[in-house]
Formats: structure tokens, sequence, C-alpha cells
């Protein structure tokens, strides 16, 4: 592939990536603030300590086949009709268990209503592996748009169901719902997108010759769901699901925002470094422009949003969710360094290197679960503590990933912090201007525009005059597209 027509495609996809994501993080925040004002903490905490499993058991499901697949360049019919028999078998194996497991799941959290719960929610990952192949179809053919109208869709149709069933009085039970009508929705979409069907010759041994890469991805899966689930699991035994219901909503929205950024860039960033491997100048700048383009979008979105916490969780949800504000604001500091922290992932899982992927994921996880054990957690306070000490460890991990890179790809500490740090200083620097210059102004509805306002000249202005040739770049295209 030349490096015009590579570039075109990168930027179709991170234009049609970041669309739909910004689509679906805007639909999900009208709805979330809808359902958030008809819950209560509780009811999101019920669901919130059962992601883990259901999430564990996706990853299970998968092994890390998605990825492998989108790898190789030309999969076979029989590579995607062995890891679709496979996904089925395992899924079905695996609700089996979790039916059973369901009353030990209640007693852990000393709440009876779990078990069935559990039992109805996890439904979705047994329905959702009828999908998985034709997600890795869209996907390794770069079909960005296909997936963007397909999870668009899919989450307007969940939500109505939702909203509605929350209305009714259903509560977490709609939560649910909810769930399990998104996955089937995508699913059925996919199958309509996708032109790949399976047949009926199942034959396994394909996957298996795969399963030496997606083995460590499946791995590598695991300890990212404990990473993100750690403190649903912590909280709900040694507090109670109303906190785990707080903590769950400021989650929530800074996952809304990370995932605009991530998704924007997952969607191509594997696949097109996977087409540039074997000409390391290519995949070195190819590598260094997204690293710059991440770090462009991430700071100041995620810093901003950190900001306006309060005055956003006071106009959005009301004050019984106040309690989330904090925590947002802390979680927003790892939301800007969790998609360089991928974009990093992808680039060992495009060059084979799962097994590094892998390493640094496990490594991460440790130290973060045996830091939280030991820390104290007899008071309200202590959560916080534990917030910072997670996001410490996952902004110092960078440098780990950092080293890696210049293990595989030659990319120096250097260049790297060349590539970040301006956009992460200029986003501090214009965000701690805007907070303290809107201190005095008490109306919550005025200090949250101003803020919002202020804060994105300020960092557009001040990128333009400092000639960050991404920013010219980014309109360049923009207006290029708009004139075609």
């Amino acid at each position: 592939m030349s490096d015009s027509t590579l570039k075109e495609k990168t930027a179709k996809g991170l234009l049609w990536g970041g669309l739909s994501n910004g689509i679906i993080q805007l639909l999900g925040a009208l709805f979330g603030i809808v359902l958030l004002r008809l819950l209560t903490p509780d009811d999101y905490g019920k669901i919130a300590v059962l992601l883990i499993f259901s999430s564990i058991a996706s990853n299970l499901q998968e092994s890390g086949f998605v990825a492998a697949l989108v790898n190789r360049k030309e999969p076979t019919h029989e590579e995607y009709n062995a890891v679709f028999w496979f996904n089925v078998m395992m899924s079905v194996c695996l609700y089996g268990v979790l039916w059973f497991a369901s009353p030990l799941i209640a007693a852990f959290y000393h709440e009876p209503i779990l078990t069935p719960l559990a039992r109805y929610l996890f439904l979705g990952f047994l329905l959702s592996s009828f999908g998985i192949v034709q997600r890795a179809y869209l996907m390794g053919h770069l079909m960005v748009k296909q997936t963007s109208i397909i999870n668009i869709a899919a989450l307007v149709l969940s939500n109505v169901i939702g909203v509605t069933m929350a209305y009714l009085g259903y509560a977490f039970w709609g939560l649910a719902t909810q769930s399990i009508m998104y996955v089937l929705i995508v699913m059925l979409l996919n199958w309509y997108a996708s032109p790949w069907r399976p047949t009926l010759h199942i034959n396994l041994q394909p996957a298996w010759k795969m399963f030496g890469f997606s083995s460590k991805l499946l791995i590598t899966n695991l300890f990212n769901q404990l990473n993100t689930h750690v403190f649903s699991i912590l909280l709900g035994r040694f507090y109670n699901t109303r906190m785990v219901g707080f903590y769950s909503n400021a989650r929530k929205w800074d996952d809304m925002a990370t995932n605009t950024i991530h998704g924007m860039m997952n969607g191509v960033s594997q696949p097109v470094l996977a087409q540039v491997v074997g000409d390391d100048g290519r995949y070195h700048n190819v590598f260094r422009k997204m690293l710059r383009f991440v770090s462009f979008v991430a700071f100041p979105a995620m810093f901003g949003l950190a900001i306006i916490s309060e005055e956003f969780i006071h106009i959005t949800v009301g004050d019984k969710w106040m309690d989330s504000a904090v925590m947002l604001s802390l979680l927003c500091i790892h939301g800007a360094f969790y998609p360089i922290t991928m974009l990093y992932s992808n680039m060992a899982i495009s060059r084979g290197r799962s097994g590094v992927n892998m390493f640094c994921t496990i490594a991460q996880c440790v130290i973060i679960w045996l830091g939280l054990l030991l820390l104290p957690h007899d008071t309200p306070e202590s959560i916080y503590v534990m917030i910072a000490y997670f996001i410490i460890v996952n902004v110092l991990w960078l440098f780990v990933w950092q080293w890696f890179a210049w293990r595989m790809i030659r990319l120096s500490l250097w260049s790297a912090l060349k590539d970040v740090m301006p956009f992460l200083c200029l986003a501090a620097i214009v965000m701690a201007a805007t907070y303290f210059a809107t201190q005095s102004i008490s109306n919550v509805y005025l200090c949250l525009t101003a803020k919002i306002i202020m804060a994105a000249l300020m960092y557009v202005g001040l990128t333009w005059l400092s000639g960050a040739r991404i920013l010219r770049e980014t309109i360049d295209y923009l207006l290029h597209k708009r004139h075609e």
C-alpha cells in the first residue's frame, strides 16, 4: 500500500472513528443523564459489581482472536470459521459455569438479589459470541463507517429500552436489559454488514495455530479487566454497592470521554500499523504522528473535563451524585494518558510482540492490586487515596512502555517526550488558568459555559500560534473533505 493510500485510509478511519465515537459518547451521555436521574447509586452499583465477571467471560470466549485475525493480512475462510465456532462453544460453557456460580457472587457482595440479576445479565456475552468474527472482519477491512453506524444504531435502540424500563420502575433490571439489547443489536447488524458467513464444517485447527499469538492477548485482556474493575470489586466488598455506584458514575463519564479518543484511534491504529510492518522508517513516522495526534486531543479534553466536573455533575444528574465529582476529576488524569498507553499496546500487537503487551499488563496489574489491597479501607476518604495510587501507577508505567518502544522501533524517550510534552504542558497551563480565572463566577451554568469557551479558545489559539503541525494538518484535511 502506498504512502498516499495509507494516509487516506488512516485519515478516513480517524474521521469516521472520531465522528462516530463523538456521536456515541454524546448519545450515551444524554441517555445516561436520564437514567441517572431515574435511578439511584445503589441501582448502578448492583450492575457495576457484576461487570467484572461478564467482562472476563467475554475475554475468555474471544481469546484474543479478533486482534489475531486483524493482524493477519489475508485471513482465510477456514481461520474465520474456526474462530467463530470456538467463540460459540466457549461462551456456552462459560455461561453454564457462571449460572451455577451466581449464588457465590451474591454471597461475596452480601446481595441476594444478585443471583437472578447475574444470570440475566450474563446472557449478553453469550449472545455476543455469534458476532465476534463479523466484527473482526469489519475491523480488518477498515470498514469503520459501517462499524460506526452499527454502534450508533445499537446505542439508540438499547438505551430507549433501558430508559423506558427505568421509567416504569424496573430499576437495575432496566440497566441489565439495556446491556443485553445493545449486544444483541450489534451482533445482528454485524451479520448484516459483513459478507462473511460460517459453515457447518467445524475444524478448530486453524484457530489453534493462531493461539500462540492470541493467548498472550487473552491473558493481557484478562488483566486489563482486573485493572478496569478493581474498584468495583474492592469497594463492593469493603464498602457497599452505593459507593460502587458513585465510583461507577465517575468512571462512566471518564470512560465516555476517553473512549471517544481511544475509539477513534483503536479502529485504525493496529490495522494501519500492521500495514507498514517491515518498513521501519514508515512505521516509526506513522507511530509518531499517531502519538502527536492522540496527545493533541487527549490532554485538553480530559483536563478540561476535570475542571468542570462539579458543575457538570450538578447540572446533569443532580446533587445526589455529587460524591462522584471529585472522583471524576481524579480519574480524568488517568483518562488523559490512557489513549497513549493503548497506542503503545497496539504497537506491540501490530509487530507480533503480544508477549511484551502481556508482560506490561500483568506486571502493572499486580502492582496496582497489591498496593490497593495494602492501603487502608476503613474510611470514605481512603477511597481517594486508592484512586490517586491507581493514577500514579498508570502514568509512571508509560516509561516502561517507552523502554519497549525503544527496543522495538528505536523510538527514543526524547523523541516521545517531544511529541507528548508540548500538548501536556499547554493543556495543563490552559486549564489551570481557566480554573482560577472563573473562581469568582457563582452561577453554576455561567461558570460551566465560561470554562468551556475560555479553555477551548485559549488551547486552539495557543496551539496555532505555537505552529503545531498536527493542528494545521487536521484543519487542512477537514477543509479538503468539506470542499470535496
